[in-house]
C-alpha cells in the first residue's frame, strides 16, 4: 500500500501531470474571481452581499436551461448575467430604500436562491442532462510558449475575460471619478453626500455590476461543467466573499486569492483521482481549501487597516449611523502627533 502511494505520488510529480493540474486551477480559479470581483466593488462601496451564493445558483440554472432548451451558449451567459441583474435590484430595493440589514437580506436571497433553483430543476428538468461546455481557444503564438502556454494560454474565452477584468476593475476603481465616487462612499458616506455624491446611487450600481459578476460566474460554472446539479455551488458565493477580505479589498489581491484557491482545489482533485489519498484521508483533504481560507482570513484581521470604514452601515442623509472607529481610525489615533 505505501509503495502503491509512492508510486502515485511520483507519477503526480512528472511535468504531463504538473502543467495538467495547475491549467485545471487556473479554470477552477474563475467563478471565484468573477464572484469575488464584483463583490469588491460592492463592498468598496460599503454594501456586503452575502446573497452571492444564491444569486450563482439561481444564474447557474436559468444559464443551464437556456443552454439545454436552446443550445446557445452565448444566450445561457446572458440570461445568467441577467438573473443576476434582477437579484441585485432586489437586493438594493430591500437594503437601499427599505434600510434592511445587509446580512439578513444576504441570507434570505441566499436560501431563496437555493431553494427556488433545486424547485426548478425538479420540475423543469428532472434528472441531470449534458449540455455543451465552452470550447477552448488557443491563443496564437502566447499558447505555444512550453508548459507556460498550456498553462495560461489555453483556455475557454470565459476564462481570458475573468483575468482580464482584474486590471479593468483595478483602473476603474483608482483611476476614475466614479471609482474615487466609490471609495467616498464606502469610507465616509456623508461628507461624500455633502459635496454632492449620491450614495445610494452609487451603491446601487455596484450592487448590479456585483449581482451580474455572479450570474456571470454561476453561468460560467455550469456551461463550464456542462451539466447541473442541486447546490452545484458548494457554498463558491461565500468563499467569493471570503476572498475579497482575503484580497484586501484590491482587484489583485483577489486574484492572488481566487488562483490559490483554485490551485489547492486543483491538487487535492488530483491527489484523489490518482489515489495518493483515498478513504477518509480523501474526506479530511477535501476540507482543506475552506480551512485554509479561514486561516488566511484570520492572519489577515490581525493585520489589515483597509476595511472600507462604513462597510454594512446603512446611509441616511443627514443622520449619523457611526457607533464605532474604523480600524483606520484607531491605527491613526495611535501615531504620535506631529506636533
Amino acid at each position: 500500500m505505501r509503495l502503491s502511494q509512492e508510486q502515485d505520488m511520483s507519477e503526480f510529480f512528472t511535468v504531463s501531470v504538473l502543467i495538467a493540474t495547475f491549467a485545471s486551477g487556473v479554470r477552477l480559479a474563475t467563478p471565484y474571481l468573477l464572484a469575488a470581483l464584483g463583490e469588491t466593488l460592492g463592498q468598496r462601496s460599503g454594501v456586503l452581499n452575502l446573497g452571492v451564493d444564491g444569486v450563482m445558483l439561481l444564474s447557474s440554472f436559468f444559464a443551464y436551461w437556456t443552454v439545454l432548451e436552446s443550445g446557445s451558449r452565448l444566450l445561457g451567459v446572458l440570461i445568467g448575467i441577467l438573473v443576476g441583474l434582477i437579484m441585485g435590484a432586489i437586493y438594493a430595493v430591500a437594503t437601499l430604500i427599505f434600510k434592511a440589514d445587509q446580512g439578513i437580506s444576504g441570507i434570505g436571497i441566499f436560501l431563496f436562491g437555493l431553494g427556488f433553483s433545486e424547485l426548478l430543476f425538479l420540475e423543469q428538468v428532472g434528472t441531470p442532462r449534458s449540455i455543451p461546455s465552452f470550447r477552448k481557444t488557443k491563443i496564437p503564438l502566447l499558447g505555444d510558449i512550453p508548459h507556460i502556454g498550456d498553462i495560461l494560454f489555453n483556455h475557454t474565452l470565459i476564462v481570458y475575460l475573468a483575468f482580464a477584468l482584474v486590471p479593468l476593475i483595478a483602473w476603474v476603481m483608482h483611476k476614475t471619478t466614479f471609482g474615487l465616487n466609490l471609495r467616498a462612499v464606502g469610507e465616509t458616506p456623508s461628507a461624500a453626500d455633502s459635496v454632492g455624491i449620491s450614495v445610494n446611487r452609487v451603491r446601487t450600481a455596484t450592487i448590479l455590476f456585483g449581482n451580474a459578476m455572479a450570474g456571470l460566474a454561476g453561468a460560467a460554472l455550469t456551461i463550464q461543467l456542462g451539466t447541473f446539479q442541486n447546490n452545484i455551488t458548494n457554498g463558491m458565493g461565500f468563499i467569493a466573499v471570503a476572498l475579497v477580505y482575503f484580497g484586501g479589498w484590491k482587484a489583485s489581491g483577489v486574484l492572488a486569492g481566487s488562483l490559490l484557491y483554485g490551485l489547492v482545489t486543483a491538487v487535492i482533485t488530483k491527489w484523489k483521482t490518482l489515489g495518493i489519498v483515498t478513504g477518509a484521508a480523501a474526506s479530511l483533504t477535501t476540507m482543506a481549501p475552506a480551512v485554509l481560507t479561514v486561516l488566511a482570513l484570520a492572519v489577515i484581521a490581525r493585520r489589515t487597516t483597509s476595511t472600507p470604514s462604513a462597510l454594512t452601515l446603512p446611509f441616511t442623509r443627514g443622520c449619523l449611523l457611526y457607533t464605532s472607529p474604523s480600524p483606520r481610525d484607531v491605527e491613526e489615533s495611535r501615531m504620535p502627533s506631529s506636533a
